[in-house]
């Protein structure tokens, strides 16, 4: 395990730094790392959840040089959240995270290797770059049951501290599951049937997963502008927070503290039919429309 990370990290620093495209051999090294493991990185599993949080630190501090760990206590086990800071000299931050445990024994390749995955890449291609904005790049611990919404969450821990210091937060981004594509028909179901002849059945898109009021300023203006990057193709759903799986990921958390924040998604179980089983592996899928899709958050976090 240590010896591939150290060859990873070689490679990675020897890449141009100037590349600012999703780079599918650089996504798919990542995700090797995260998921070939002795074992699996959910919460009973705290060693090897500490070797991730070292590699996604690892691989943060290659970009930025305010990179740190945010350490919180569960059942008297400690968890950490790592953040990688960019554009600092600015106020209104923009917060981009996702989750790096896993529901019980398995790899979780697209559940959400590729979320993490994605903030690796956005580390690469945003050092250097002059922004209008602080944007931390932010891997949560505990986002998995049984800790699923519960204050023990990461995410909350995160949230809260923001809202705790009164921090100006312009929005928030949650990075899950954006790996998994399918061309063929029915591959796509809904939470409503009558969605399916608006959106289609083909699970061909990625998804930007909105409250349908009161989404705010930062989620309604990064949507729209994701959407005429053109990248990939993208469709945008609204919809209350009952609807099942509108609030199915670390969002939910900056909700709660009445911060702007949405989803970005390949719309998991409605999809993905390997969600939370032993088959959510790397072969399952599309590098090459995971990594458009990480080029379309990053193409709207420079024209910001």
């Amino acid at each position: 395990m240590v010896r591939s990370i150290i060859i990873t990290l070689l490679f990675l620093t020897n890449l141009s730094y100037a590349s600012t495209v999703g780079d599918t051999t650089i996504i798919k090294k990542h995700l090797k790392v995260l998921t070939k493991t002795s074992t699996f990185r959910n919460h009973n599993n705290i060693n090897q959840l500490n070797k991730t949080a070292g590699y996604i630190r690892s691989v943060f501090t290659l970009y930025s040089k305010n990179v740190s760990y945010q350490e919180f206590k569960v059942s008297g086990l400690t968890y950490k959240n790592i953040i990688a800071s960019f554009g600092m000299e600015n106020t209104q931050r923009i917060i981009i995270g996702a989750h790096y445990d896993v529901c019980g024994q398995q790899q979780g390749a697209d559940d959400n290797a590729t979320g993490i995955t994605g903030l690796l890449e956005l580390a690469r291609m945003l050092k250097g770059e002059k922004l209008k904005y602080h944007v931390d790049l932010v891997a949560y611990s505990l986002e998995e049951p049984p800790y699923f919404r519960t204050q023990n969450m990461g995410s909350y821990v995160h949230a809260k501290s923001l809202a705790d210091a009164k921090a100006q937060v312009y929005g928030m981004i949650s990075l899950e599951m954006i790996g998994y594509f399918r061309d063929e028909k029915n591959s796509q179901s809904y939470p409503v049937e009558t969605m399916a002849s608006v959106y289609g059945t083909t699970g061909d898109f990625i998804t930007l997963v909105k409250k349908d009021a009161n989404a705010g300023k930062f989620t309604d203006t990064f949507c729209n502008a994701f959407k005429l990057t053109k990248t990939i193709k993208t469709e945008i759903f609204s919809g209350p927070p009952s609807l099942p799986g509108i609030d199915f990921s670390d969002h939910l958390n900056y909700w709660k503290f009445g911060f702007s924040a949405f989803m970005i998604s390949d719309t998991a179980f409605y999809r993905n039919k390997n969600y939370h089983s032993s088959s959510d592996t790397i072969e399952t899928l599309d590098l090459k429309r995971m990594g458009k899709v990480i080029d379309g958050i990053y193409k709207v976090l420079i024209s910001f």
